[in-house]
Formats: C-alpha cells, sequence, structure tokens
C-alpha cells in the first residue's frame, strides 16, 4: 500500500508541470506593445536587449579621470529610437514592471489549481524507551521501535467566487503595464528628438557667430586702416569693436548650449561617462504633415494608451469590487488527504522484537465549506469604494480624451504657424545678406558711416539665428504631433517660400535661383 500511494503521488506531481508549462505558454507567447506592428517588441526580444548590456554597476567614480570625457560619438536622428530601447534605464524600469505583472498574472492563474501539502513525521525516527514497575504483578516493559509517517493532503477549490475578478484584474493590470512602457517610450523618443534638435540648434548657432565675428573682425581692421588714414573716424573703430565684442558673446553663450546640449544627450541616451554625443547633421526641415486636422484627431484617439489604460482602469477595479464582494460568499473545495507509516520493532513490550514490521494506508476524502456570514460590513464597504473608483476612471477617460484634442490642436496650430515662420525668417535672412553687401559697399564708396554697416551686420546675425530656431521649432513640433498621434506620417521635405514672401531685389542678384526658395536646409 505504501509504494502504490507514492507511486500516485509521483505522478500527480509530474502531471502537474505540463499543465502549468501550457498555461504559462498561453501568457507569454506573442506579447506586443500596441504601436507600429513592425516595431513591436516582443518580452523574448526584449530579453535580447538585456543581454546586450552589461549588468549595472551600483559603485560610483571617486576619481576625476573617470568622468574625464575622453571620446565621441557621432549620432543620427535615424538612431535614437534603437540607442534608447537599448540604454535608457527608464525603459529597463518599465520592462522590469511588464515581468512584474506578468508573475502576478500567472500567481493569480494558480487558484484553478489544486494544492498538494506533503508532511512527514520522523523520516524516519527511532523512539527507546523502559517502563519500570514496583509491583511484582506488573511486569517492566521496553520499547524499541523505528518509524515513518507520511501524510498527502490534495485541495481543490470547486466553487471560489474571488477567483475569476481576481484573474481578470491581474490580466488587465499586465495589459496596462504594456500600454504604461509604449507611453514611456514615446515620451522618450519626443524627449531625445527636442534635445537632438536643440543640440543641433546650438551648433548652427556656433557657426553663425563664427561667420559674424570674422566679418566684425575684418570691419574693424578695415576701420583701423580708414582712421590710420585720416579717412575715418575714431567713433567709427569704436563700433566695430563694439559688434565684435557683442558677437563674441553671443559665440560664447551658443558654445556653453552647446555643451548642455552634449550632456543632457548623453543622459537621456545612458552614454558612460566619458562619453560625449555629437551631430553629425545639419538643421533642415524634416519634412510636411499631410493630415488634416480632423484626421490628426481621430488618429491620436486611435494611438493613445493613455485611453485604453483608462478602460483597464475601470475594468480592473470592477473586478476588484466583485472580488471584495465574494469574501463574503461561501466557498467550497474537495480535500483529499492520504496517510502512510510504517514502523520496525515493538512498543511496551517485556521483550521488544526489532524486526516486527507493521504498516498503515488511510485515505480521507471530502468536501469543505467556509462562509463568513457577518465581516462588520467590510466586503461591501470595498465593493462600494471599487465601484466608485471605476466610476471616478470613467470621468478621467472623458478628461483625457478632451485633453488629447486640446494637445493634438494646439501642436497642429503651431505647426501651420513654424511653416510660415521658417518661408519669413528665410526670407529675412536674404534680405539681410543683401543689405549687408550693399552697405559695405556704400561704406566702402564713402557714400555712408560704419555705423550702417555694424547695423546690418547685426540684422543678418540675428535672422540667421531666428531662421535657425523656426526649423527646430517646426521640427520639434512635427516630432510632438507624430508622438501625439501615434503616426510617422512626414513627407519628404517640399515646404516652399512663394513669392509674395520675397523682397524686390536686382534680376541678376544670384541669391534667387528662381521664384520658389527651398527652406530644407540653410
Amino acid at each position: 500500500m505504501k509504494r502504490k500511494f507514492l507511486i500516485v503521488a509521483g505522478l500527480f506531481i509530474s502531471g502537474l508541470n505540463p499543465l502549468w508549462a501550457t498555461s504559462s505558454q498561453k501568457i507569454t507567447s506573442n506579447i506586443k506593445i500596441k504601436g507600429d506592428s513592425s516595431k513591436s517588441l516582443t518580452l523574448k526580444q526584449q530579453g535580447v536587449l538585456y543581454e546586450l548590456n552589461s549588468p549595472e554597476d551600483l559603485s560610483l567614480p571617486s576619481r576625476s579621470r573617470e568622468v574625464l570625457v575622453k571620446s565621441y560619438k557621432n549620432i543620427y536622428l535615424d538612431q535614437l529610437e534603437s540607442i534608447l530601447i537599448n540604454n535608457n534605464r527608464t525603459i529597463k524600469i518599465y520592462l522590469e514592471k511588464i515581468d512584474q505583472a506578468k508573475s502576478i498574472l500567472k500567481s493569480s492563474l494558480s487558484a484553478w489549481y489544486p494544492t498538494l501539502n506533503l508532511t512527514a513525521n520522523g523520516i524516519p525516527q527511532y523512539f527507546e524507551s523502559n517502563n519500570y514497575n514496583e509491583s511484582n504483578l506488573i511486569q517492566d516493559t521496553s520499547s524499541k521501535q523505528w518509524s515513518t509517517s507520511i501524510s498527502a493532503q490534495i485541495q481543490w477549490d470547486l466553487i471560489n467566487p474571488a477567483r475569476v475578478p481576481e484573474i481578470a484584474s491581474a490580466r488587465d493590470s499586465f495589459e496596462k503595464a504594456k500600454y504604461s512602457y509604449s507611453i514611456v517610450l514615446r515620451d522618450l523618443k519626443l524627449e531625445a528628438k527636442k534635445r537632438y534638435f536643440n543640440l543641433q540648434k546650438a551648433n548652427e548657432e556656433i557657426k553663425v557667430a563664427t561667420k559674424s565675428i570674422e566679418s566684425s573682425t575684418l570691419g574693424l581692421k578695415d576701420a583701423e586702416i580708414r582712421f590710420e588714414s585720416g579717412i575715418g573716424t575714431k567713433l567709427e573703430v569704436l563700433e566695430a569693436k563694439t559688434q565684435l565684442s557683442r558677437d563674441q558673446q553671443l559665440l560664447n553663450i551658443k558654445l556653453g548650449d552647446q555643451k548642455i546640449g552634449q550632456r543632457s544627450l548623453a543622459e537621456i541616451l545612458n552614454f558612460p561617462e566619458d562619453l560625449t554625443p555629437l551631430i553629425g547633421s545639419k538643421t533642415k526641415v524634416l519634412g510636411i504633415w499631410n493630415l488634416s486636422l480632423e484626421e490628426s484627431i481621430i488618429a491620436a484617439y486611435n494611438a493613445r494608451e493613455e485611453l485604453d489604460s483608462i478602460l483597464l482602469d475601470i475594468s480592473i477595479n470592477n473586478s476588484n469590487a466583485n472580488a471584495a464582494l465574494a469574501a463574503g460568499q461561501p466557498r467550497i473545495s474537495i480535500i483529499n488527504t492520504s496517510t502512510s507509516s510504517f514502523s520496525k520493532g515493538e512498543l511496551n513490550k517485556i521483550s521488544p522484537n526489532t524486526n516486527n514490521e507493521s504498516s498503515s494506508f488511510s485515505n480521507t476524502i471530502g468536501l469543505n465549506a467556509t462562509w463568513f456570514i457577518f465581516d462588520g460590513g467590510n466586503s461591501r464597504s470595498l465593493y462600494k469604494y471599487n465601484l466608485s473608483k471605476a466610476k471616478e476612471a470613467k470621468l478621467n477617460f472623458a478628461l483625457t480624451r478632451a485633453q488629447i484634442r486640446k494637445e493634438v490642436e494646439e501642436v497642429f496650430f503651431k505647426l501651420e504657424s513654424a511653416k510660415l515662420n521658417i518661408s519669413a525668417s528665410y526670407a529675412e535672412v536674404l534680405s539681410a545678406r543683401e543689405s549687408l553687401r550693399l552697405a559695405k559697399l556704400r561704406y566702402n564708396s564713402g557714400i555712408t558711416t560704419q555705423r550702417e554697416v555694424v547695423n546690418n551686420q547685426r540684422d543678418l546675425t540675428d535672422s540667421e539665428v531666428r531662421y535657425i530656431i523656426s526649423v527646430t521649432s517646426y521640427n520639434t513640433l512635427l516630432a510632438d504631433l507624430s508622438r501625439q498621434t501615434g503616426l510617422d506620417n512626414i513627407q519628404p521635405c517640399d515646404i516652399k517660400a512663394n513669392q509674395m514672401n520675397q523682397i524686390d531685389i536686382d534680376s541678376t542678384s544670384n541669391l534667387y535661383e528662381s521664384n520658389l526658395i527651398p527652406l530644407c536646409q540653410l
């Protein structure tokens, strides 16, 4: 009998493994993050990303050479997403949260399976005793026995009202964790692009400031030569020095902005402390948004995981409410208890026979019922609380939907304004260049003063900076609209400034190749 019980118990335990494996496989297979299907990552693929990165080092640098920038790396716009997924710590944190939610879901699914408890008393144990009696009528006895006992209890909930809502809540929490990952990934991609564009802007502004310094230096030399020759005045020299100082200040400010932008981009990409990113591309218009406002709003409603996450909150709270109410409902379980014991020896015998063997096997099966008739109103209060949370989530859904429309409209309108600003600022640059050229010709001919040249030089610098800012703002808004709608619906750059934005200049000037001005590049 003992052997039969051990064989049955072993087969039952081994039989649980394929059942559990099948359930786990259903959970872990084909898990994808909502978004572009071509860029979706399964959890298996995300695990590969962990293998590409070394474990996080918890130590802190203690020497200056450990944080000294020693190397540089060129970064391009199309590389940001892959670098973020591989390196960014915030993304890895949300991947861990997905694994945590998956583990909770597996834990809740275990409620469908029976539980097996094994209890062993003495495996084995030896008992020896001697009993002495003063009466001659009763003889002295002794005990010498080896014994072992094992008991197995199998319990399976036939009726468990809390089981289904708890599993539903865990499954919705798992889906919500995936949505949270997708939301964070999109936000980080947008932030990385913003920092990339700002670093681009700083680089281009440094070039503008450098060109302005070169022009101001030549102007100062020319003014000094004219002053020494008796043609110019001391005022012209001072004006040229003032302009050179202003340009030098502009360069110093932009050099600081460049360093800040480099380290800011390195931080979000999680580069090593001794590595600084460099921007290898120039500031130019990425393209145009070819969807209408209405189409963009509809796309945002369909793509924003924030709305789906709130719907899951409603479902989670309703499931929690049902689980709380289930605490006051009856629970019925089937229990099977099997006990097997074996002993060798005898107890309380005059001369115990240590070779005497005995064994026993018993099996008990029955139903257990549990019903908390009165819990002080705890389950009913929790039920009402979770229903209220579900109603709150419904109100949040309406607020979030209105907020999404507001955000899309604001970005869309700002994008239209930024597109017009690019055309206007580009025309301003061309006008300022031509004005500076004419001012220099007038100055060299003795018609005008150095003041006019200085003013036109300052206007050209300001206009070029404004053009760079307008292009950067446009690209940032374009990336923001793409994030809001979940679409990468950007056509190649073909934005043009029409002839109405141009100024009247000599037809022989080579500043305009045609009546249309390309704005893809400064």
